[in-house]
Formats: structure tokens, C-alpha cells, sequence
């Protein structure tokens, strides 16, 4: 078997490699979904309605999809090995911050800062499980790091609510620092420079249109709840979303070298394809917020029973 190489010409152990991003990739989707069974006790803690609890799941997915066509640059830019332990060590100060988050606002940031790690780490992990294999094995690898992606947002839930059944919500924190921390440790040894750089530019403009027009549809959505359909908040929010997004997708249609490249969807079955798992990923989304806050407050059930 011939021993793999980075783009130096060094060999490197590539199982190394592969289970040092298998077991970060694990641990930072974990946190997508295991705040969501927390979600009554923390509205207890710090005194805030469901509206604003949802912000720690819906904050997390707004930062995090901001982040992934950026980390697209960032790839292309960055040596892959400081760019993945960038991501990585961000990934643990936001989690560190929401271990001892005294109030609301400072849990929301670490979350936030969370979002920035994960946003960065994810596209690395699958752009480099892309890269180190074959062709003739790249099929099983991806299916790896699908299986990865898709069990530990499963998992999350449930393990969240055996943990608070038996310590504090602070608790979900405290598991996942020394796990982050182990990663950061090996990626330090296993990590390589297995993908080419160059100097490519980024579309400032584009990424201001992306965070403001996304931001503000997902704002005046989340805002329905407590202000109504027919709030200035919400329509403004929405109106000022939907115009962004539409200046957005104009400009990525006429850049040579886009941010997000929208052409793909082009094709009828890839467009299909993106459309039912958008929907797939909203029903489980909604699901996975609503669920345990009526099991847990109105059926009075536990924590682990929501999960």
C-alpha cells in the first residue's frame, strides 16, 4: 500500500488523520441539538420565554451557514492543518464562555462563538475526507463522514437529557470541553497540508449581503411568534430580508468567481434534491424545539423522557 503524502511530499499517517477529524466532527455537530432538551431549564434559569431560548439553536444555524461558503476561502487561502485548529479552538472558547455564562446574553455568545468553529470545521473535514482518498475509495469515505454528521445531531437530545437528569445544564458544557480539547491536541500531531493554496480573493459585498439579508428573514421569522404576521418588526424584517437576499443571489449570478455558486441549481435533480432536504431539515429542526419544551412543561415529563 503506497503511503500517502501531503502536498509537501511527506508522508502522514492518514488514519491518524481521519480519526482525529472523525471525533472533532462528532463532537461539534453534537452541540447543534444538545441544548434542545435543555431548553425549560434554561428559560427557568434565566428567566427568558421560549422565543428567546430558540435563539440558541437558530443563532447557532444562522452563524454556522454564514460561515461555510467563507470557510470556501478560507480553504483555498489557509494551511489546512492552522485552519482546522483555528476552528477547532474557537469551537472550545465558545464553549468555555457557555460553561460559566452568568446570564443569557453571555450563553447566546458562546453559542455564536460555537457556530464560528463549527462553520469553519465542518467544509474542512469533508473537503480534506474528500481529498486524502482515491477515487475508487472516496465513496465509503464520504459515506463515513456522513454517518458522523447525521448520528451525532441524533444522539444529541438524548444524551443532553441524561445529563440533566442527573447534574446541571452546565454539565452539557463540561462534557464537551475535554473532548474538544483532545482534538486540538492530536490535530496538532495528525493534521497535514493535503490541500493546495493560493491567494484567491473574497467578496466582502457578498458576504455583507449574505449575513444581512439571511440574518434579517430568520430575525422577523423568529420574531412571529411574539409579535404577529402584521408587526412593523416583522414585515420590515422580512421585506428587508427578501430584498437582500434577491440583491444577493443577482450578484452571485454575474461574478466570475462567486461566493456561493448558485449555478448549480441549474440542474433539476440537484435542485430537488436540495429542496426536500431543506424540508427534511426543517420538520426535524422544529421538531427537535418543540418536542421537549411540551413534554417537559406541559406533560411535566423529564428532561431524559424528552430526549
Amino acid at each position: 500500500m503506497t503511503q500517502p503524502t501531503d502536498v509537501n511530499g511527506k508522508p502522514y499517517n492518514r488514519n491518524l488523520l481521519v480519526v482525529t477529524m472523525l471525533i472533532g466532527t462528532f463532537t461539534t455537530f453534537l452541540t447543534q441539538t444538545i441544548l434542545t432538551t435543555a431548553f425549560p431549564t434554561l428559560m427557568k434559569t434565566f428567566h427568558i420565554n421560549a422565543s428567546a431560548v430558540q435563539w440558541l439553536t437558530t443563532g447557532f444555524m444562522l452563524v454556522m451557514g454564514i460561515m461555510i461558503p467563507v470557510s470556501a476561502w478560507l480553504l483555498s487561502k489557509f494551511n489546512v492543518k492552522y485552519l482546522y485548529m483555528t476552528a477547532i479552538s474557537i469551537f472550545f472558547v465558545g464553549t468555555l464562555i457557555s460553561r460559566f455564562a452568568v446570564s443569557f446574553p453571555m450563553l447566546l455568545t458562546g453559542r455564536l462563538i460555537q457556530a464560528m468553529g463549527v462553520g469553519m470545521s465542518a467544509p474542512t473535514f469533508q473537503t480534506v475526507m474528500y481529498s486524502v482518498f482515491p477515487p475508487n475509495k472516496r465513496g465509503s469515505a464520504m459515506g463515513l463522514a456522513g454517518i458522523v454528521i447525521g448520528l451525532a445531531p441524533a444522539v444529541g437530545p438524548t444524551l443532553s437529557g441524561w445529563i440533566l437528569l442527573n447534574h446541571s445544564w452546565r454539565s452539557l458544557f463540561s462534557v464537551i470541553l475535554p473532548i474538544a480539547a483532545l482534538v486540538l491536541i492530536l490535530s496538532s500531531y495528525s493534521m497535514r497540508k493535503v490541500l493546495t493554496t493560493t491567494n484567491p480573493k473574497i467578496d466582502v459585498l457578498s458576504v455583507v449581503e449574505s449575513t444581512i439579508g439571511f440574518g434579517s428573514l430568520l430575525y422577523g421569522f423568529s420574531s412571529v411568534g411574539d409579535a404577529g404576521w402584521g408587526s412593523p418588526i416583522v414585515i420590515g424584517s422580512l421585506v428587508l430580508g427578501i430584498v437582500v437576499v434577491a440583491a444577493f443571489v443577482y450578484r452571485q449570478l454575474h461574478l466570475d468567481k462567486p461566493l456561493l455558486e448558485l449555478r448549480v441549481f441549474t440542474s433539476k435533480t440537484y435542485t430537488l434534491s436540495v429542496i426536500l432536504t431543506a424540508v427534511a431539515f426543517m420538520s426535524m429542526v422544529g421538531v427537535e424545539m418543540v418536542l421537549p419544551m411540551y413534554i417537559q412543561t406541559i406533560r411535566g415529563q423529564s428532561a431524559f423522557h424528552s430526549g
